[in-house]
């Protein structure tokens, strides 16, 4: 296991580290000199870190891909409050060398548990179509070990292995709540969409080495794929309502809820709005979850900017303690503003170590993909 994570970059700050990463994007970018730097986004189970290689790129530039992993000499800095490497040497790792469990993230709850909490909701289905098509889903082996590996998401949300098993069993408690309170809704149908909202990401993502998207998942995404999947899984179910096939349809497609996020149809009826709310809910709570634990070492009451809420986020019980930033200290509580841009072609490696030098904010904001997909 390797000794330093994304997540100890408070406790080694201004100080030259040694570690080993997977390289999650890589970009060659000139400076206005005309000169190349690396900019990549390396990361291991805690998160992601922006990394920059000013000095000797030729030598270094083709000597790794993404999804490579690698040894890494550098400096920890921060720069418009996060924090980054300045890498001064690195070299690729052979797959030899890497403990694969130091660099995905993963659920800490049990994942049969999890499963069984499925199997038990969908068992107590009073829909025997519905009940049948989600049982057709879980005999399936190979979409059941998928099933509890998968992220739910490459960034935003549920961003680790079993990330998926684990926003579908806390969507199917919210909807299953909801539904109590709306008598009205067909809670067998609000929980088979619920299944099969996300079940395309078993296909869409890759997620053995990193995270990313197939060239399926890039050409496609999942909702094309679930409604594959779906039909695959209809075929072999003699006598099922052509009306019911349509709703589940649709339940898929709409679930983003605005054609903005990527969905084809907005939800047209009572079963596909309350997914639609109940999984934007479920992913944003997570997204602030996971943001105030990336953020926890830090004692202010405001987090860093999160990119894909776009907004920083109150720290309610510090704000409670009496800790509310009325008269900020300098480079403490005042509220984060949201980054202008990442370290473009025209910043040159002193500036960046200028404002790393008179940034005195604690918090760790670890950045990545803003996806407006989920």
């Amino acid at each position: 296991m390797k000794d330093f994570f994304v997540c100890d970059c408070s406790q080694h700050e201004n100080k030259v580290i040694t570690s080993t990463f997977v390289v999650s994007s890589k970009q060659v970018k000139p400076r206005k000199t005309g000169e190349l730097f690396l900019a990549l986004l390396l990361a291991d189970r805690s998160g992601q870190i922006e990394a920059k290689m000013w000095d000797n790129v030729a030598e270094a530039m083709n000597t790794f891909e993404e999804d490579d992993f690698l040894k890494v000499k550098g400096l920890i800095n921060r720069y418009k409050n996060r924090f980054q490497l300045t890498i001064h040497k690195l070299r690729r790792m052979e797959d030899s060398e890497v403990d694969f469990t130091d660099y995905l993230p993963k659920t800490n709850k049990n994942i049969d548990e999890l499963w069984q909490t499925l199997v038990e909701y969908v068992n107590g289905f009073q829909d025997h179509h519905l009940k049948t098509l989600v049982h057709a889903f879980m005999a399936d082996q190979d979409i059941v070990a998928a099933y509890k590996r998968a992220p739910a998401a490459k960034t935003l949300h549920h961003a680790y292995i079993g990330g998926l098993l684990d926003h579908v069993v806390s969507l199917f408690r919210l909807c299953d709540l909801v539904c109590r309170n709306y008598p009205q809704v067909n809670r067998d149908l609000v929980l088979t969409g619920a299944f099969l909202h996300d079940i395309g990401k078993i296909y869409e993502l890759t997620y053995t080495r990193s995270f990313s998207y197939t060239t399926r998942g890039q050409l496609l995404g999942h909702m094309i794929i679930e409604l594959e999947m779906l039909h695959d899984k209809l075929a072999a179910i003699p006598g099922f309502p052509q009306e019911l096939k349509v709703l589940l349809e649709h339940l898929i497609i709409s679930h983003h809820g605005q054609y903005e996020f990527g969905s084809p149809k907005l939800p047209m009826f009572p079963e596909a709005l309350l997914l639609h709310y109940c999984d934007d809910l479920d992913s944003k709570m997570e997204s602030m979850r996971a943001h105030f634990e990336r953020e926890a070492v830090s004692d202010d009451t405001w987090t860093g900017y999160n990119p894909s809420l776009g907004r920083p986020l109150l720290k309610t019980s510090k704000y409670m303690a009496g800790n509310n930033g009325d008269a900020p200290k300098p480079g403490g509580n005042e509220i984060p503003q949201s980054p202008l841009s990442d370290l473009d072609a025209g910043e040159e490696p002193g500036q960046e170590l200028a404002a790393a030098a008179s940034s005195m904010t604690p918090a760790i904001v670890l950045t990545g993909e803003s996806e407006k997909r989920k």
